[in-house]
């Protein structure tokens, strides 16, 4: 059996892991367990009632967080030479297309989010075996795949995150700092809960959100009462 630590001890001491708090209470017990010595991440985890192997069960969309993340995220912007000015202006980290197609073919993917147009997407395409799995591929579902490539860095910028439920039926994602204060985590977690259940599959049944859990980097998860999140 593996050993628990003595922080571990003392955090699961804090709070019952049989109890279902409120949206409030959990993101002030998170607060209150995490011993790291930087800056944690606040993860929201949702298990959802739905099969994502079935196509019109798939849950997958994007949210602008009130707050941001907390996090700087580089952003790179694949587009032609017309647009590479707009792109530059709204903060993009990295802006071209050819000379960072080939940087991507070699291995490249120093960035958290990747922005392309329409036209391009043929060639973008290409790369999904290496963007794919690094959760790098461009979207139209998300917005990442637009004329509009300025406001889409904005956005992105202003802490707009990309969610997907995975193969278990559970969408996991980072929503704020645990330095953040209390009410601007609560603020984020609203946020994308109610997108969750704006996206709620017509051929879904039965339970939509089974549980919530919010916990950040090395925490334990503190599980959130469904009834008493207003979404």
């Amino acid at each position: 059996m593996a050993k628990v630590s003595k922080k571990r001890k003392e955090a699961l001491a804090k709070f019952d892991k049989s109890k279902a708090y409120s949206l409030t209470e959990a993101v002030d017990i998170v607060k209150q367990i995490t011993y790291t010595k930087f800056d944690a991440s606040v993860d929201v985890n949702v298990r959802l009632g739905v099969d994502p192997r079935k196509a019109n069960q798939m849950v997958r969309g994007s949210v602008t967080l009130p707050h941001g993340t907390g996090k700087v995220t580089r952003v790179l912007v694949l587009c032609t030479p017309d647009k590479a000015q707009e792109a530059t202006e709204a903060g993009a980290d990295f802006v071209g297309f050819e000379d960072y197609v080939q940087k991507i073919k070699d291995g490249w993917t120093d960035v958290d989010v990747i922005i392309t147009m329409p036209s391009l997407m043929p060639k973008v395409g290409a790369l999904g075996r290496i963007l794919g799995p690094r959760g790098l591929m461009p979207n139209p579902k998300t917005g990442t795949v637009t004329m509009e490539v300025g406001k889409a860095v904005r956005e992105v910028k202003a802490g707009k995150i990309d969610f997907k439920v995975d193969k278990y039926g559970i969408i996991d994602s980072r929503i704020a700092k645990v330095s953040f204060p209390a009410e601007k985590i609560v603020d984020n977690a609203k946020e994308i809960l109610q997108m969750i259940v704006k996206l709620k599959p017509a051929a879904a049944k039965g339970t939509y959100i089974k549980s919530i859990y919010i916990s950040s980097t090395m925490s334990p998860g503190v599980q959130v009462d469904v009834k008493s999140v207003a979404v």
